[in-house]
């Protein structure tokens, strides 16, 4: 095989082999258990952690990599979860409504969210940029309105239905099940991304945001509702921040106002560093699902070894800046 050949392959797979690198690093560099001499890094329980505490961004990247394959962006994602952590843990808590009732009408708010910003962008052609930093700032004021600028958990008011424990769904979702180690809210990130892999890649819908993405004029000329594929996009996109507002409510066990803030960037950076371009029409959700793991991985490996968070945050930069580099040497 000639050089250029082996280098054309590297490029092609460069996200799974940042991954592989990223792990052999964690396998490497991290502390051993004095027992038994193996790196703390390759245990089952490290591996389910990750995957655990990086669900939310997981589900934030899933619904982000439709929009930026149409070309888009989403700002208000971590404000969406949120409002629907802040609204899952109302109806849970304050007025005692079942955990199915509580998650449709959480569902139901992001796709009104997403559906919002999906009409500002295609029907009143404002910036994506623009509206959702527009809905960025509205859904955090709602959260707050919602909750009364305070923590919702119970007993935090006299009016509450839950005055003693949690909801038990809160403890269902956080616990593994059974023989499978994983937690509820694990499983929902890791199912989201084969469903939405076969939405993407094997229905028309899929190929419609491909051209979009690759050209929009093009794509209106040849028959595609380009303004319904993008609002289809950005209610999906604001959905799985409404599930990843859920699951954060029952991973930290009240409805915080200020969750998901920043959120939105890891879920930018995971989709970006996994190979999808910013510019739209290229990527797909396996590259996401790459995307999400190098992330959590880094982060995992700096926090094992104590590493301070500003170096990690200086770490993060440099991934995303050298992630869109090697996109447009690409290109």
């Amino acid at each position: 095989m000639s050089g250029a050949r082996v280098l054309a392959l590297a490029g092609e797979f460069r996200g799974v082999l940042a991954l592989a690198a990223v792990f052999l690093l964690g396998v490497l560099f991290t502390p051993r258990n004095l027992a038994t001499g193996q790196s703390i890094f390759l245990t089952w329980q490290t591996q389910s952690d990750i995957l655990f505490e990086y669900s939310e961004y997981g589900l934030l990247a899933c619904g982000m990599t439709l929009v930026i394959l149409t070309g888009g962006i989403d700002l208000s994602v971590g404000s969406v979860l949120g409002f629907a952590a802040t609204l899952f843990a109302v109806l849970l808590i304050g007025y005692g409504w079942s955990a199915p009732a509580a998650f449709a009408i959480v569902a139901i708010t992001g796709l009104a969210a997403g559906l919002v910003n999906g009409v500002l962008i295609a029907r009143f052609r404002i910036q994506p940029f623009v509206a959702t930093l527009a809905m960025m700032v509205a859904a955090r004021g709602g959260a707050k309105l919602l909750s009364g600028g305070i923590k919702v958990q119970p007993g935090a008011q006299e009016w509450y239905a839950l005055q003693g424990p949690p909801p038990d769904v809160f403890r269902w979702m956080t616990s593994p099940l059974g023989w499978l180690g994983l937690q509820p809210a694990t499983l929902l990130f890791l199912l989201s991304i084969p469903v939405m892999l076969v939405v993407v890649r094997y229905t028309a819908y899929g190929r419609r945001l491909y051209a979009v993405g690759g050209s929009e004029e093009a794509a209106r000329l040849s028959g595609i509702r380009v303004g319904a594929v993008k609002i289809a996009a950005y209610s999906l996109c604001a959905l799985f921040a409404a599930i990843a507002g859920a699951v954060n409510a029952c991973r930290i066990q009240i409805g915080d106002p200020e969750a998901g803030a920043t959120y939105e960037l890891d879920a930018i950076a995971a989709v970006v560093i996994g190979g999808t371009s910013l510019s739209g029409g290229q990527g797909g959700m396996f590259l996401t699902l790459i995307g999400t793991l190098i992330i959590a991985y880094i982060n995992k490996i700096l926090s094992i070894n104590n590493v301070p968070e500003a170096y990690r945050l200086l770490a993060k930069g440099f991934i995303i800046v050298a992630a869109v580099l090697i996109q447009r040497r690409k290109q």
